[in-house]
């Protein structure tokens, strides 16, 4: 019987992941989502890409959501920004962010390498999105999971 992905994490994990996202939201009018798998059949990005709008990232009105999307088995992550992002930040936008998740997914730390990833795109995202009265939540903030 194949594992769940989910269950790579604990319930407090998964609780700090959410709240990371939560959190991060508060300063920037910036969607940050979440996806983990277990396998990456392809290229990284290729497949970050379907699954961000697969799973409705491309719906906010400033087409200014995040995807951090892991595979857990062989290894791989990637971020992608939506359209109005990636108009506005530098071609290395999410360089030091992805080496920090790195730092800590070598250790098999994924919990400390998503909220890391999480906070360090809030702060990004909030100096050119920065959270506006009447900005709405307009992602879910809870983790997808995909047990391929």
């Amino acid at each position: 019987m194949k594992k769940d992905i989910s269950d790579l994490f604990t319930k407090e994990q998964k609780e700090d992941i959410k709240s990371a996202i939560e959190l991060a939201e508060l300063d920037t009018s910036g969607e940050i989502r979440v996806h983990i798998e277990n396998v990456c059949k392809g290229d990284v990005l290729d497949r970050a890409a379907y699954l961000f709008n697969k799973i409705g990232m491309t719906k906010t009105a400033s087409r200014n959501g995040v995807l951090i999307y892991l595979a857990v088995k062989n290894r791989k992550f990637a971020i992608i920004g939506d359209v109005g992002i990636n108009k506005v930040v530098p071609d290395n936008f999410w360089d030091s962010i992805k080496d920090e998740m790195l730092f800590h997914f070598r250790e098999d730390n994924y919990t400390e390498g998503l909220v890391k990833a999480i906070s360090g795109s809030g702060i990004q995202l909030k100096k050119y999105f920065p959270h506006k009265s009447d900005d709405v939540n307009e992602l879910s903030d809870d983790i997808s999971f995909n047990n391929n």
